[in-house]
């Protein structure tokens, strides 16, 4: 098995005939509790998916987060393991290599493996909404929307909802699994146990969103790539959608964020340091998106354990909320899913076993996660370094998945590609050789 060793994927029956079923109460519809929410549903258990927001396939927007996402192997095989994978990747565009926009405007390309090799840009929209809609296709599983979580008492199962209409609501469950993000209600509980470990950590940088729209009905750049622009302290990034326009993504530390307060300040400041992304964006574009809406923090969130006795579990940014320079957030959250699944093989759904063994794997793989994120950020922040980096490893020619030598920087390339193009358990790598070990 391909986390497991020797675990199949079969799905375990769940009770023998006659045995009142399970209720598994999930907290949290985003992209990680919609498809939790099909992993416990095959198994036959009853699912209730729990959302504080309305119904985000009868809005036309989605506020607040970005709305692209990379897809990698790690996130692949999750999908794939509930019978996604080829509807997803039919609406995500290939991003087979990293384009570097150079501040002379030279560009050149950095692979990401070998050529079959390749990340997918996905809208996290289209993702959120196809997974609810087959949580729905289950009739063991249902969706209740405008549910805000007020308390849980992750002893007794016992949780308490506040519902649109403002009327509260309680419910009884066998199993609590937290999906709820960053700043997680269910995770709240947690910090009043004895023994249980919590820290946060806001970095310097801030972001904005902005648009380059299609030119002449086609992309306006490459589509294939993920388009970079490093700038010392600050970069922005591009990542190719369905429609044939690019997201765009500012970083910058927010005091330069608010140095840019008028409009002909943001096209100047553009011009100094993105000149080619100008007529990309749009002159008049550009300074209207860039104050829609403030600048964004980022937060990097650590925890352990993610369990509680046999009642209660954490997953996805609740249990370890990454910084989003590493591109695999959401591909940690989606193999959380994945792991647990296939523990619930190995040990025939017993949850007193299931959730301390997933803790045991899980905390040590997302703590590596969150560390490579932080570790590539502050790299980031030292663009020179990691250009040439880059660079001499293109010159070289060295294919790192394949080399048996080590070359100077390898561990800074392996901390990008391994956990992208493979699923390889992070602490099996960065041993005590590691720049983060």
């Amino acid at each position: 098995m391909h986390f497991l060793p020797g675990v199949q994927r079969n799905v375990q029956a769940m009770d023998p005939p006659g045995i009142k079923k399970k209720k598994i109460a999930i907290i949290g519809g985003g992209l990680v509790g919609s498809l939790n929410a099909c992993f416990f549903a095959r198994r036959g258990f009853v699912v209730e998916l729990y959302e504080s927001r309305p119904d985000i396939r009868s809005s036309s927007v989605v506020h607040g987060r970005s709305i692209n996402l990379a897809v990698s192997h790690r996130g692949r095989e999750a999908l794939k393991a509930v019978g996604m994978e080829d509807q997803i990747l039919s609406k995500g565009i290939p991003m087979k290599a990293r384009r570097i926009h150079t501040l002379s405007g030279k560009r050149y390309s950095i692979p990401y493996g070998t050529k079959s090799q390749y990340i997918l840009s996905v809208d996290r929209a289209y993702l959120n909404k196809e997974l609810l809609s087959a949580v729905e296709k289950y009739s063991n599983a249902k969706i209740y929307f405008e549910h805000k979580l007020l308390y849980c008492n992750v002893k007794s199962g016992l949780l308490t909802f506040s519902r649109a209409d403002q009327i509260s609501k309680e419910v009884a469950c066998d199993l609590i699994v937290g999906c709820d993000g960053a700043f997680s209600t269910v995770r709240k509980q947690f910090m009043r146990q004895t023994r249980f470990n919590y820290s946060q950590t806001y970095i310097p940088h801030g972001y904005k969103e902005l648009r380059i729209p299609p030119k002449d009905g086609d992309f306006a750049m490459e589509p294939n790539y993920l388009h970079i622009w490093p700038r010392n302290t600050f970069m922005m990034i591009a990542l190719p959608n369905m429609d044939k326009s690019f997201t765009c993504t500012l970083f910058m530390p927010f005091e330069d964020f608010e140095k840019l307060t008028e409009g002909d300040q943001v096209l100047d400041f553009f011009k100094m340091y993105f000149p080619d992304a100008i007529p990309l964006i749009g002159v008049q574009e550009l300074m209207q998106e860039y104050f829609l809406l403030p600048a964004q923090a980022m937060v990097s969130i650590k925890c352990s354990s993610y369990h509680i006795d046999s009642r209660c579990l954490l997953m996805g940014d609740a249990a370890h909320a990454v910084v989003p320079f590493f591109g695999q957030g959401m591909n940690a959250g989606f193999e959380d899913c994945l792991v647990f699944d296939e523990l619930m093989n190995q040990f025939q759904n017993d949850f007193s076993i299931c959730l301390p063994e997933f803790s045991r794997l899980r905390v040590p793989d997302d703590h590596a996660i969150s560390d490579l994120s932080m570790y590539n950020y502050i790299e980031s922040v030292d663009i020179n370094e990691v250009n040439n980096l880059l660079v001499n490893l293109q010159k070289s020619h060295i294919n790192i998945l394949e080399s048996h030598k080590d070359p100077p920087g390898l561990h800074r390339f392996v901390s990008y590609f391994l956990p992208t193009l493979s699923t390889t358990p992070l602490p099996e790598k960065l041993n005590a050789s590691s720049p983060l070990a």
